[in-house]
C-alpha cells in the first residue's frame, strides 16, 4: 500500500495541525527527551502532514534502519510482529475528523506516526521493539504467549513511563498521542509500578479507557535487556525449547 499523499485534503491538513499543537503545547515539559529530540530528527512538523516516501522514511532509514509501511487498519497480529521483525512500523493513512477528535476504535494516522515515529529514531528502543516481535513470531501459534508478550508491547510500547532524571517522563505512543492521558497519567493518583516483565505480562489491560496503572522504565536500554528474561519465562511456561 502507498500513502497517497496527494489525496489528503484541507481538512486533513487542519486537523493534523491543530492535533500536532495542541500535544506540543504541553509535551515539551512532560515527554521523554529522546521522543521529543526524535520529532526533530523525523522532520515532523505542524504545516503538514508527514510524507512517507519523501521525509518519514529517507530519514529514519539513515537513522536507524527502521521505515514506515502502510497498512490499511488493524492487521493480524502474525503480520504485525512479522513486520516490526523486519524494522517496519505500521502505519495507518488516514486521520481522524472532528466528530473523532477525544475517542477513536482504533489508531489513525496521527497516533500511529506521532505517537510511535520519533522514539524509532533511537536505536535501543528500536532494538527491544524488533527482538520483542522476534520472540512474537516464535511463539505465534500459542494465544496465551501472544496475549502476554502484546501485555509488554501494551505497557511499553504504547504506555509506558521512563523515569529522567527524577522526574517521570512520557515514551508511550498511546500516551503522547492523547491530549488527555497525557495529562491524566503523571497524576500522583494514578499508581505508577515498577517496570518487571513477570508483573507485566500477568497483568491484563484494556482498551476503552484510561488506564488504571503505568509501568515505570529507568532506561530504553533496560528494556532491551529484558527481552532474555521475557524469552526465557515464556519459554518455561510453554515448554518451548529455546
Amino acid at each position: 500500500m502507498e500513502q497517497a499523499y496527494q489525496k489528503y485534503t484541507h481538512e486533513d491538513q487542519a486537523m493534523w495541525q491543530m492535533l500536532f499543537q495542541r500535544q506540543m503545547a504541553q509535551l515539551p515539559a512532560i515527554a521523554s527527551r529522546m521522543y521529543l529530540e526524535g520529532i526533530e530528527k523525523v522532520g515532523f512538523v505542524a504545516e503538514h502532514i508527514p510524507n512517507f516516501n519523501t521525509e518519514t522514511n529517507p530519514r529514519l532509514r539513515q537513522l536507524t534502519g527502521w521505515e514506515v509501511e502502510v497498512v490499511p487498519g488493524l492487521i493480524p497480529q502474525a503480520d504485525f510482529f512479522r513486520l516490526l521483525s523486519n524494522r517496519k512500523f505500521p502505519a495507518s493513512t488516514w486521520l481522524r475528523t472532528p466528530a473523532q477528535l477525544e475517542y477513536l476504535e482504533e489508531p489513525d494516522m496521527f497516533h500511529d506516526t506521532f505517537g510511535h515515529v520519533p522514539l524509532l529514531t533511537h536505536q535501543p528502543f528500536c532494538d527491544f521493539v524488533e527482538d520483542l516481535s522476534r520472540i512474537a513470531l516464535r511463539f505465534i501459534d500459542l494465544p496465551e504467549a501472544i496475549i502476554q508478550i502484546s501485555r509488554l508491547y501494551w505497557y511499553t510500547v504504547e504506555f509506558g513511563l521512563i523515569e529522567e532524571a527524577g522526574q517521570l517522563k512520557i515514551y508511550g505512543g498511546g500516551i503522547l498521542s492523547s491530549a488527555g492521558e497525557s495529562v491524566y497519567c503523571l497524576s500522583d493518583k494514578i499508581p505508577k509500578l515498577p517496570f518487571d516483565v513477570r508483573t507485566i505480562l500477568a497483568t491484563p489491560f484494556h482498551i476503552d479507557r484510561f488506564q488504571e496503572h503505568y509501568f515505570v522504565i529507568n532506561s530504553y536500554e533496560q528494556l532491551y535487556r529484558s527481552t532474555p528474561d521475557i524469552e526465557e519465562f515464556l519459554s518455561e511456561s510453554y515448554l518451548v525449547e529455546k
